[in-house]
């Protein structure tokens, strides 16, 4: 190889050295914006930002008169979980990361035993209406209601930390806004109304999450009955009519999200205080340092938690909760 080829070779390779650095610089810039709009947006959920709360605001209007009417037993919310089912098919195949939010109403027990039934399923019904509607909002899915409480997930896309880390701030974010919504929207409204306040409990987590088939949806085919419903009467054989019968109907798979994550974001929720957000060790170790110093250790005896993490026999399974 002459000297002037092993010239070209090396400046060939050092325009080939400056692109990657330059794309490497891009790709971390790229990180450092997301996780920075994504910390500035958990960061305005304070009121010392202006901007998050003429935000707030519009919420909380939006959510009084949403709660006001369906107080007055005319809602106006209608949940559809087709999205849900629709996402979950696409995972169902794979395992996935998700991060899991589970939020109950504190005392409805209580309130069950002091509201007469109509009353109560009038605040079961805001409560429902508007935490769906936050989770929505914060691109999270309903997975379903349990009673007096919301289960939600918010789906990782992608394997990397930055994106496992913006999700569980995001979800972080829809907490505490729930939390707010309920002390600024929900109870001035039920204060009117002569109703108890809502007061809520939190727990968020993430991990691995297994989809699976929990059943079938089965319900008519309006279609094919308006077409074929003209020809009925020259249907003589039975074979024939059972046949249109199931011509009739579509059947769909259900599905359903199990983990370990879910049944410790669910037992973990009892652990916070009213109106406080509650979180898992696999979570808190996502965050940055941060992120966690607005969370605390939970001091838990082992006769009250006793779990530990998931694929581990030795290490605790630690809680924290907000300050």
């Amino acid at each position: 190889m002459s000297a002037q080829t092993r010239i070209s070779q090396k400046k060939v390779d050092n325009i080939k050295n400056q692109d990657a650095k330059k794309e490497e610089l891009v790709v971390r810039k790229n990180n450092h914006l997301r996780e920075k709009s994504h910390s500035s947006h958990l960061q305005s959920s304070s009121p010392s930002s202006a901007n998050a709360q003429v935000g707030l605001n519009s919420i909380v209007r939006k959510s009084q008169t949403r709660v006001r009417k369906t107080i007055e037993g005319k809602p106006e919310f209608v949940m559809s979980f087709i999205e849900t089912q629709n996402v979950l098919r696409k995972l169902a195949k794979d395992k996935n990361t998700l991060v899991v939010l589970h939020v109950d109403l504190v005392g409805s027990t209580k309130l069950a035993m002091r509201l007469p039934l109509d009353r109560l399923t009038m605040i079961i019904q805001a409560f429902n209406q508007e935490m769906s509607i936050i989770v929505k909002t914060f691109g999270g899915y309903i997975l379903k209601y349990v009673g007096d409480a919301v289960l939600a997930f918010f789906v990782v896309s992608g394997d990397n930390k930055s994106e496992a880390k913006a999700t569980c701030i995001n979800a972080v974010n829809c907490a505490k806004y729930m939390i707010r919504v309920a002390h600024e929207a929900i109870n001035p409204i039920l204060n009117q109304y002569d109703c108890p306040e809502m007061n809520l409990r939190i727990g968020i987590d993430i991990g691995e999450n297994a989809i699976i088939q929990s059943g079938w949806d089965i319900h008519p085919n309006i279609r094919n009955r308006r077409k074929n419903n003209n020809n009925m009467n020259d249907i003589i054989n039975h074979s024939k009519k059972q046949h249109q019968q199931e011509r009739l109907l579509v059947k769909k798979p259900v599905y359903d999200i199990l983990s370990y994550t879910i049944s410790i974001a669910v037992k973990m929720t009892a652990l916070a205080r009213p109106n406080h957000i509650a979180i898992g060790d696999p979570m808190y170790s996502v965050l940055n340092y941060k992120q966690r110093s607005t969370f605390q250790p939970l001091n838990l005896s082992p006769d009250i938690w006793s779990y530990v993490c998931r694929n581990s026999e030795r290490k605790s399974y630690s809680v924290y909760t907000d300050v």
